[in-house]
């Protein structure tokens, strides 16, 4: 297939993400069988495109939320962030050392599992000093991973008969990234949606104290970390959509852009998976992750069910 074919149905497809019928997941599964069935034509670009449009979607959806509700939000997953945290890099310490898995890639899937996936390890890596195939590893396992999390949790919270705001917490523990974190909250219900991002992204910013530890842990300097910016400006975004009343008319046109923004997102991370990525992530380390992620999954579950 010529470069010109592969470069128009890629560009096809990434065009059927913008209409409203096209689902997240349905968008993700759309770039997990290209992915397959072609070499991608752009693949020099789909990092980068895929973390720009992601932080533009989440500032985007800034505006469709209240500063009081995401703080009750947020206040009521801070514990919830804090034990999962230090016990998902515990865990994975431990597991890293029973599969003799290689240190750094170890610890780079124990933080993306840990606080929020490819944008943890992405911060990571430089300050450890990482190397391009224990990056490529660690991401790999927690896209792949991420990437079953958006099809398996909605129906989980639906056969637990999850609340809105329990879901949305729980998504926001245990779902690695939060391009999926916001695409399974948002298959749920808005308010799965308002509770999920303010959760994840508080937890996002976890980034920069585990950072500090890192570059201790690792004996490097810690001039290379990587503040998570578009936080701050999600927050503004929620604080202009709660006190500028002129905002209100715009927000639903900005939210409903910032949706077809994940939508396309998840398309690209789904294309960036094909079948040499996932094969090239390695047994034991993939093993781990699966654990990982299994754990946090179902002690996170049990604890918002037993808390409600």
């Amino acid at each position: 297939m010529s470069l010109l074919t592969r470069q128009i149905i890629f560009i096809l497809a990434a065009l059927c993400c913008l209409f409203p019928l096209m689902s997240p997941p349905l968008a993700l599964l759309l770039g997990l069988v290209i992915a397959q069935f072609m070499e991608h034509p752009f693949l020099h670009l789909n990092h980068q495109a895929t973390n720009w449009l992601l932080k533009l979607a989440v500032i985007g959806l800034g505006f469709g939320m209240n500063l009081s509700f995401a703080l009750q939000a947020g206040k009521e997953g801070f514990l919830f962030t804090v034990a999962s945290i230090f016990g998902v890099l515990t865990l994975g310490f431990i597991l890293g050392k029973l599969f003799k898995t290689e240190r750094k890639t170890s610890f780079l899937i124990s933080s993306g599992t840990a606080i929020c996936g490819g944008s943890a390890i992405a911060a990571l890596s430089p300050v450890m000093k990482a190397g391009e195939k224990e990056i490529s590893a660690a991401l790999g396992i927690v896209f792949i991973l991420n990437s079953a999390a958006l099809f398996i949790f909605p129906g989980i919270g639906h056969a637990f008969n999850l609340s809105q705001t329990q879901f949305g917490i729980w998504c926001a523990i245990a779902i690695h990234d939060t391009s999926s974190v916001v695409g399974a909250a948002s298959k749920y219900g808005e308010q799965a949606l308002q509770i999920a991002t303010t959760v994840k992204l508080a937890r996002a910013l976890w980034i920069i104290p585990v950072a500090f530890g890192t570059a201790l842990f690792f004996k490097t300097d810690q001039k290379k970390i990587k503040v998570p910016y578009f936080i701050g400006l999600f927050v503004l975004a929620m604080l202009a959509n709660t006190y500028l009343p002129a905002m209100r008319h715009f927000a639903p046109y900005v939210v409903s852009l910032a949706k077809t923004g994940l939508t396309l997102t998840l398309f690209l991370i789904g294309s960036g998976l094909s079948l040499q990525v996932i094969k090239s992530v390695g047994v034991k380390p993939f093993l781990q992750g699966v654990i990982l992620w299994v754990t946090i999954s179902c002690v996170s579950l049990w604890a918002i069910i037993l808390l409600a």
